[in-house]
C-alpha cells in the first residue's frame, strides 16, 4: 500500500505503527524466509546501544560458519537505485571491531526503523549515525528503513549522513523521492571485503521494494518492507488511520 506522510502526526503515533510493523518484519523472517539456525528478534537494547531494534542472529557453533541453508536466501546482488562501495583503506582505518552478541546466538544484521527521535537533535542523529558505524565495524550487517523526510541536520538523508563517516561521495535526494532504504553488508579488512551500501529512494504515497538484510558476506534475505507495512497498517485503530490519511480525527470539522 502506498506510504503515508508520517510526518504530519504526532511521533507518538509513528512509534506506535513502528514497533507494530517491527513485529511483522520480525513474524515474516521468522515464518520461512530466514534459513535454519537463523531467527529475528525485537531487541529492547543491543550491546548497551539505544532500543527498538530488530535483531536477525545466528546460532553460535563451535566449529567454523557453515554455508546457511533453507530459507530464501539469495546471492544475487539487490537492484537498487544505488550501491555504493566503500574503499578499502578508509574501512580498515575504521575497523575497530568488537563482539556483539546474544544468548540465543550471535548477531548478523540489525534492521532499524528510523523514529522522528533519532533526528530530533543534532545530538540525535550523531548517536544513531556512531551506532550504526559501531555495528558495521562489528561486521554487523544493517538494513535502516527512514519514512520521515530530510531534516536541517541531514538534508540529504539518514543514508548520506551514515555514509560520510566513511567517505565523502555524492549523494541527494530529490523532492520526488525524499525518503530513503538503505542495506550495508559489513566488510572485512582483514579480507580485502569493503563495506557495501544499496540504497533505494521512495516517495509518500508509493509502494515500498523489498530490500535485503545480509546473513554475511554472500547471502542476504529480502525483507518484505511493503507487505509487513500492510499488515501493520491494518492492525491500527479506524481513528489513527483516519488522522494519518486526512490530517485530523473523523469527528473534527
Amino acid at each position: 500500500m502506498p506510504v503515508h506522510d508520517w510526518s504530519r502526526v504526532d511521533a507518538n503515533l509513528f512509534h506506535d505503527f513502528r514497533q507494530a510493523w517491527s513485529i511483522e518484519i520480525r513474524n515474516a523472517l521468522n515464518l520461512g524466509l530466514l534459513p535454519l539456525g537463523y531467527s529475528a528478534l525485537v531487541e529492547q537494547h543491543a550491546s548497551g546501544l539505544v532500543p527498538d531494534v530488530l535483531a536477525v542472529q545466528r546460532r553460535t557453533s563451535n566449529g567454523g560458519r557453515p554455508t546457511p541453508t533453507g530459507g530464501l536466501m539469495t546471492v544475487d546482488p539487490p537492484r537498487t537505485k544505488h550501491i555504493f562501495h566503500s574503499k578499502q583503506d578508509n574501512l580498515a582505518a575504521r575497523a575497530n571491531r568488537i563482539a556483539i552478541r546474544h544468548r540465543l546466538g550471535e548477531v548478523v544484521c540489525i534492521i532499524e526503523i528510523v523514529s522522528p527521535g533519532n533526528k530530533s537533535s543534532r545530538g540525535a542523529l550523531q548517536a544513531f549515525v556512531n551506532k550504526t558505524h559501531e555495528f558495521l565495524n562489528a561486521g554487523v550487517n544493517v538494513l535502516v528503513v527512514d519514512l520521515l523526510p530530510p531534516t536541517p541536520r541531514a538534508p540529504h538523508g539518514i543514508h548520506k549522513a551514515i555514509w560520510d563517516e566513511i567517505e565523502d561521495v555524492p549523494f541527494e535526494l530529490t523532492a520526488e523521492q525524499p525518503l530513503v532504504l538503505a542495506a550495508y553488508a559489513a566488510g572485512d579488512p582483514t579480507v580485502g571485503r569493503s563495506t557495501t551500501g544499496y540504497v533505494e529512494p521512495v516517495a509518500v504515497g508509493a509502494n515500498l521494494p523489498d530490500m535485503p538484510a545480509y546473513l554475511d558476506a554472500d547471502y542476504h534475505v529480502m525483507v518484505p518492507l511493503e507487505a509487513a507495512y500492510q499488515s501493520a497498517w491494518d492492525s491500527c485503530p479506524n481513528d489513527m488511520r483516519y488522522l494519518v490519511e486526512h490530517g485530523r480525527l473523523p469527528d473534527e470539522a
